[in-house]
């Protein structure tokens, strides 16, 4: 007889095993681009692989790492009942703390957006929309991929979709411990600008 925890383990290893691929360093791998972790800020993310010069492949980046969270938590609900947003979770963790990169991997912001989307997607709209907002708005990639995970649990809260605002705050949280940097930078006046020829942080 299967064990009934068998299965709901086995979803959840599967979302974490799919949100660590390490889609922006595959690319610019595969493309000749280099070892996107000599580049830059050393960031896996799209906003790193911008900084290769390659704007299709940090759009091609942006995009999977987006549907890798959205396709964890379609997964997540379809094999187990209710397990769409741990399934989601697991692949965000994933992304953030791969194990293929000793747990180095990426911020996270763009996968959270594809989970968010993917559990409600009126919190995916706002999501985007406040982290396009942001960025244009201060030319801080950090300040808009920020921006955009603290407002994921508000939205929650706000839509009245209470059981949804545990995990988004905890992913939102997450994404700002990712951020620490970044933030301290922000705090010394040092954090440089989207374009910037100073433009070395490590965000996603």
């Amino acid at each position: 007889m299967t064990p009934p925890w068998l299965l709901p383990a086995f979803v959840l290893v599967l979302g974490y095993l799919l949100g660590s691929i390490p889609f922006g360093l595959l690319l610019t791998r595969f493309t000749g681009a280099g070892d996107l972790r000599q580049i830059g800020s050393g960031n896996i993310g799209a906003t790193n692989v911008l900084r290769t010069g390659r704007k299709g492949l940090a759009a091609a980046t942006l995009l999977l790492d987006l549907l890798k969270g959205a396709a964890a938590v379609l997964i997540g609900a379809a094999l187990v009942d209710g397990g769409g947003p741990m399934v989601g979770a697991m692949a965000f963790i994933g992304h953030c703390y791969p194990v293929w990169l000793r747990f180095a991997g990426g911020k996270g912001v763009a996968t959270m957006m594809g989970v968010v989307t993917a559990m409600y997607w009126p919190a995916g709209i706002v999501f985007a929309v406040v982290w396009l907002g942001a960025l244009f708005g201060t030319k801080w990639s950090s300040v808009g991929g920020m921006s955009a995970a603290v407002s994921a649990p508000i939205a929650m809260f706000a839509f009245g979709r209470i059981d949804l605002v545990p995990v988004s705050l905890a992913l939102a949280l997450i994404v700002l411990w990712r951020h620490r940097a970044n933030i301290a930078r922000l705090m010394k006046g040092e954090e440089p600008k989207v374009g910037s020829s100073k433009q070395k942080a490590a965000t996603e």
